[in-house]
């Protein structure tokens, strides 16, 4: 039996619980340097350069992870398909899966850049930007639309690896690009001096790194699948089971900038470049904490569905019961040390002397729905590993669009810029109220029939 069969054999087979922490902990790895690398950046902006500079990134960074949201719709869609598509055994479909990606890489890069160029002043002027900061923030997302089609061919092909369940090779290469990322944004910022284009560059030669890798990957002998990297097809039913599946990913990410655009125009309206910074900080901290447990998420997928697709349901419905445990279990304690310890989270970033109380206490209510994100996230990978992207869509756009962004435009008119805390905490718990209604009834729709015995 080769790898790649025994590898799938694993995942029909083997205890839950041993494949949560196997299949998890080298993405998780991976994912927290990713988050680490979003907070250094912010280390290296606030410590070189000075408050505006970082407000500036703070800003920009949404509008630029468009990138990561259309990779994230293509890898998440192409890899949720290639799950289900190896539990059946499918190999026909299999092989021209790349080819479609690859259009789909190429043909939604030239829409963003295309949309970035024409658009992306007027979005940072619409959140709020003006003077220094606007003129700072340009510069850096204009320097960023060069690296587009890296950051979109870098996360759907790393999606596509984990989907196979080769975890620690997508831990391996997502984990060498940032570093890179890290190394020369500090070289770029501090020792030739080039200020925010610097960040810019470092992160754009990290991503072309971590694409470079991925390709390599996929034309290697050990990938699970028949692989055509060079290919390019355009099947239809194949790219509307692709952007069916990931439309859920890219979803997050749009409804992610609809936040951003809404929370920074009512910072910029209440507030001043140091309550930009403020906010910006504090979630950058905040996605770290999360991290693990999008690794955790990500690694739901292949059990999901592969076993989903083998018709194993018992089994399927099992694994996210119990990847919602570990979870869940594995972020709380870091989640009760940073509470305690918050005080000393935002000096890091920003001068101790531009900081009051009521920011410290802003942070910590930001942190208030960290327990219940670990349901939140496994819920809306479920759906799309089973073919179902639908379901995944509406909480999102119910949690963003109908909950989120009316709160932070209305209520910081009334209560002041801590209110944009306090719904976002509030926000998380009420979605996941909706979010066990309705996961609830698809649960109970699976058939119970399962086909091998479950090991547990």
């Amino acid at each position: 039996m080769d790898s790649n069969t025994l590898q799938k054999d694993k995942i029909l087979n083997d205890s839950i619980w041993r494949l949560a922490f196997s299949l998890s902990w080298p993405i998780i790895i991976a994912m927290v340097l990713y988050g680490l690398n979003v907070v250094f950046d912010a280390i290296l902006i606030g410590a070189f350069l000075n408050e505006n500079a970082l407000a500036a990134v703070v800003m920009s960074y949404p509008v630029v992870s468009l990138t990561m949201g259309i990779g994230s719709l293509i890898g998440v869609g192409a890899g949720s398909l290639l799950s289900i598509l190896l539990g059946k055994n499918d190999i026909e479909q299999q092989s021209t899966l790349l080819g479609n990606v690859n259009v789909l890489c190429i043909a939604l890069s030239l829409v963003y850049i295309v949309l970035a160029i024409v658009f992306g002043k007027t979005i940072l002027q619409f959140m709020g930007a003006k003077g220094e900061i606007l003129e700072l923030a340009t510069t850096y997302f204009n320097h960023t639309i060069f690296g587009s089609f890296f950051w979109v061919y870098g996360f759907a092909t790393n999606m596509i690896l984990r989907a196979e369940g080769k975890m620690k090779q997508a831990a391996s290469i997502m984990g060498i690009g940032l570093v890179v990322n890290i190394l020369i944004s500090y070289v770029f910022i501090e020792v030739f001096n080039l200020g925010i284009s610097g960040a810019a560059w470092g992160t754009n030669i990290g991503m072309l790194l971590y694409s470079f890798l991925g390709y390599y990957y996929l034309k290697s002998k050990y990938v699970s699948f028949p692989a055509q990297p060079n290919s390019l097809a355009y099947n239809k039913p194949t790219l509307k089971t692709i952007l069916s599946l990931g439309m859920s990913s890219l979803f997050m990410v749009v409804m992610n900038l609809i936040q951003a655009m809404a929370v920074f125009k009512s910072v910029s309206q209440f507030g001043n470049a140091v309550d930009i910074s403020v906010y910006g900080a504090a979630y950058r901290v905040y996605t770290l904490l999360l991290m693990p447990i999008a690794g955790f998420m990500r690694a739901l997928q292949p059990v999901v569905g592969v076993n989903y697709g083998a018709g194993l349901h018992t089994r399927t419905k099992q694994a996210y019961f119990i990847f919602i445990t570990i979870s869940t279990l594995f972020i709380l304690p870091v989640w009760i040390l940073l509470m305690v310890y918050s005080n000393t989270i935002l000096p890091t970033m920003i001068s101790p002397d531009l900081l009051n109380n009521q920011d410290h206490i802003n942070f910590q209510i930001l942190l208030w729905a960290v327990p219940v994100i670990p349901f939140l996230f496994m819920t809306m990978n479920f759906y799309p590993s089973i073919g179902k992207g639908k379901p995944a869509v509406l909480l999102i756009v119910i949690r963003q669009i109908i909950f989120y962004v009316p709160a932070v435009l209305i209520l910081p008119s009334m209560f002041g810029i801590s209110s944009i805390y306090i719904a976002s905490s509030v926000i998380e718990y009420v979605v996941a109220i909706i979010s066990i209604i309705m996961v609830s009834k698809e649960l109970r729709q699976l058939s119970v029939i399962n086909l091998k015995p479950v090991s547990v």
